[in-house]
């Protein structure tokens, strides 16, 4: 085909393309020069790539002094490469008030809801539109998770279990023990007795959290008191640390 058909046909301005782009395509946009982690390196003097840390760097997962504030458990530590779980904390690490009950159940609303319910009861709308698990999501008000120590939640929060992924990037360690406490609350809400008020406190003066649960069959609104019927004394925390309470126990 000679030059002339090629321009008859338009293949010409084609053709010049092509070469243009094919220009543009070579090797060294796939083999970037770049330092591998472990590779030589001849920039710096140590002939190391990784360059040390800086004078008093802290590494922002260890710089926690009260272990069981931070993971839920007091004691863990290593034996040999194995790691050994310690005690679940069963006192909060901070005491807990009528606000952090407050901050708790907005957080649960949010966070926990859709899956473990209003009540807590598991039936969440997650749960009721066909969220099909071999295991459903718990329902707190079973005797097993009524004492279980209040570090479990916790490590759930932060660690995950089952199906459900952690949420230790969303919520903060100091909310996590916020919404434990509101699940105590929960969890006495309906298992909570008249005798379980201390000695003089008449129940109809006690500061009240509202929520209003889904309507329907297996839903109801519902009223919890606070503080007295919703954390334990031997539960609230007081002037020791968590670790310090967890050691003595």
């Amino acid at each position: 085909m000679s030059l002339v058909q090629w321009r008859k046909r338009g293949w010409l301005p084609l053709a010049a393309m092509a070469l243009w782009l094919l220009a543009g395509c070579h090797q060294d946009m796939w083999d970037q020069p770049k330092a591998d982690d472990y590779s030589p390196s001849e920039v710096f003097p140590d002939g190391a790539t990784m360059r040390p840390l800086p004078a008093h760097t802290v590494d922002r997962t260890h710089f926690w002094t009260d272990e069981g504030r931070y993971t839920g458990y007091v004691g863990t530590h290593y034996v040999g490469n194995k790691l050994v779980m310690g005690r679940l904390v069963t006192r909060f690490p901070f005491k807990i008030t009528y606000e952090d009950l407050k901050r708790g159940q907005e957080l649960y609303n949010i966070y926990c809801s859709p899956c473990h319910g209003a009540l807590g009861n598991g039936m969440g709308m997650i749960a009721m539109r066909g969220l099909a698990l071999r295991r459903p999501p718990a329902s707190y008000h079973t005797d097993r998770l009524r004492k279980m120590p209040i570090g479990h939640f916790y490590d759930v929060i932060t660690n995950g279990y089952g199906t459900m992924f952690s949420y230790a990037s969303r919520i903060e360690p100091d909310d996590r023990w916020r919404i434990v406490a509101y699940i105590r609350v929960l969890q006495r809400s309906q298992d909570a007795k008249p005798s379980d008020l201390p000695p003089g406190v008449d129940i109809n003066q006690l500061p009240l959290i509202h929520t209003t649960g889904d309507t329907g069959p297996a839903w109801h609104n519902i009223t919890y008191t606070a503080p007295y019927i919703s954390i334990s004394s031997t539960e609230n925390g007081g002037p020791m640390s968590t670790s310090q309470e967890g050691s003595e126990k």
